[in-house]
């Protein structure tokens, strides 16, 4: 029995590690460099140490006797691998709102690890997690980072910061309870010196990003709203304080003064915007606001009302945001406020994060090509690593995605990837 344990355990490490060569270069028919120029023919993309070091048709000088490992993807479309930028990694669909007093943070650690290699193998190579508990995305972001496990590369907020009894802070339990809860995480604050002082924390902490909850939450098992959470002054604090580290904001917002009160505070995108409207995105327009629409969120929503899975309170917000479901991102984007990707998984299940391109066309009215941009440039300049990934550059980490057909004329096959190389690593392969 022992015996038979280590086997599969061994089996269990090589089924799910990348692999790695010093040299490896790849063929394929199509490629996508950049989702803003057109398909390059039949070429390769080579790989050294994790960076791309040629792209097109050119094979580039290698060291004498270098070792080299040739891939051929036949007639499928190459691309810059995917990046969500609104993931909860350590969070699974329909777990009751309850086992928050159950679950301990090296159980969510073990959840996040099984997540991470799901997303990773659809195609995600880089995410941005932006709610977690305590150190939670932080431990999941360097062990991936470092190696101990295989994921996408990661952002992590955090918990992210709320108002007392708002949508992030811990309700719903006896007041012993709640208190107990969230001793640990620091992440709730009223008036301005103390908001600021939660966002030098979190920097503290580590935190690649501040995450805020503007509003209400749908998913908030209480009953607070989907308009406006935090002051004026307190969002210009939280704001002005991130950034003088170095931080960017993400702001969920549901309601539309909610969100047009961040967005006019300075906060780097709005997560969600589900009611957003003509003023809220005036002031987005205005000030570069960029909107991450999360619709496949409404997906994992959409799969579970009417079944005694929500609270009623849960149940009635769910289906006042499902009524108008992508029409606000249509609006942004008709508008030409920039559209990031972000799914909200953890909402729904981890490993289909790439039905949302299809959302986005179908609902929010992008075309397949604006589509790929959001989740290639546009996401790449929110998180600030343009310089590192969002193209098939000489230079830019091997973050590559490759898919049976050509995306621009189906943009389902980005959901099933053929193909997966994060950081010169080869996660999926034909």
């Amino acid at each position: 029995m022992r015996s038979n344990l280590i086997v599969c355990l061994v089996a269990s490490v090589f089924l799910t590690s990348p692999v790695k060569a010093d040299v490896t270069v790849i063929k394929v028919a199509h490629i996508i460099v950049d989702a803003s120029k057109p398909v390059l023919g039949a070429g390769i993309i080579v790989v050294r140490d994790g960076k791309i070091i040629a792209v097109g048709n050119t094979m580039p000088a290698l060291k004498p006797n270098e070792p080299v490992k040739t891939i051929d993807l036949g007639s499928r479309t190459a691309m810059p691998g995917f990046i969500d930028s609104h993931v909860h990694l350590s969070s699974d669909p329909g777990t009751p709102w309850y086992m928050e007093s159950v679950l301990s943070d090296p159980y969510q650690t073990a959840i996040g690890t099984k997540n991470a290699l799901l997303t990773v193998k659809a195609g995600f190579t880089t995410v941005r997690d932006v709610g977690s508990q305590a150190d939670v995305g932080f431990a999941l972001r360097d062990a991936i980072n470092n190696g101990v496990i295989v994921g996408p590369r990661m952002l992590s907020s955090g918990p992210a910061i709320s108002i007392i009894g708002g949508h992030g802070d811990t309700s719903g339990f006896r007041r012993e309870v709640n208190d107990a809860l969230s001793a640990g995480n620091h992440n709730t604050c009223t008036g301005a010196d103390q908001c600021a002082a939660r966002v030098r924390e979190a920097a503290r902490a580590g935190a690649d990003v501040i995450k805020i909850t503007a509003t209400g939450g749908v998913l908030s098992s209480q009953s607070r709203g989907l308009d406006q959470h935090f002051t004026d002054a307190e969002l210009r604090s939280i704001v002005s304080t991130a950034t003088t580290l170095g931080l960017k904001v993400a702001a969920h917002a549901h309601g539309a003064r909610g969100i047009e009160s961040a967005a006019r505070a300075g906060v780097a995108s709005i997560e969600h915007g589900t009611f957003a409207d003509d003023a809220a995105l005036k002031v987005m327009k205005v000030n570069g606001t960029y909107m991450v629409p999360t619709l496949m969120a409404s997906t994992g929503l959409n799969d579970r009302v009417g079944k005694g899975i929500y609270l009623p309170q849960v149940e009635a917000k769910a289906r006042a945001a499902l009524a108008i479901w992508g029409k606000a991102l249509a609006k942004a984007s008709q508008m030409g406020i920039p559209i990031a990707f972000g799914t909200d998984s953890g909402v729904f299940e981890h490993g289909r994060n790439g039905e949302e391109f299809a959302l986005m066309v179908s609902k929010g009215g992008m075309s397949p090509r604006a589509a790929i941009a959001s989740a290639t440039t546009v996401a790449a300049k929110l998180l600030g690593l343009d310089r590192e990934i969002g193209t098939l550059e000489v230079g830019k980490s091997a973050d590559i995605v490759a898919v049976d057909a050509d995306p621009l004329a189906d943009i389902h096959t980005l959901e099933h990837p053929a193909f997966v190389m994060a950081r010169g690593s080869i996660i999926v392969t034909p």
